[in-house]
């Protein structure tokens, strides 16, 4: 994900937050994921500070590395239309 361009802040759990910023902005990319097959759910305030919001994306040994590999290039599809992060 740091290498799509993704801010996923620090973490040493499965728990990887990507960061977003505007609710809104992460709550609508959350939908558009889950449309395209990935579920990660959008968090936004009041549980963490305003324009802080983020996507809770939560890795499981019972992901393949399809799974994993369809994970990345949605978000690296759908990250670059709603300029998240740069265009390849």
């Amino acid at each position: 994900m740091r290498a799509l361009g993704f801010d996923v802040g620090r973490t040493q759990t499965p728990i990887t937050p990507v960061m977003v910023g505007d609710a809104q902005r992460a709550k609508l990319l959350s939908a558009q994921l889950f449309s395209a097959g990935v579920f990660v759910q959008a968090v936004a305030f009041p549980t963490v500070p305003r324009d802080t919001a983020r996507l809770r994306v939560m890795l499981s040994a019972a992901h393949s590395r399809e799974d994993l590999g369809f994970a990345l290039e949605t978000f690296a599809r759908l990250g670059r239309a709603c300029q998240l992060i740069p265009a390849a």
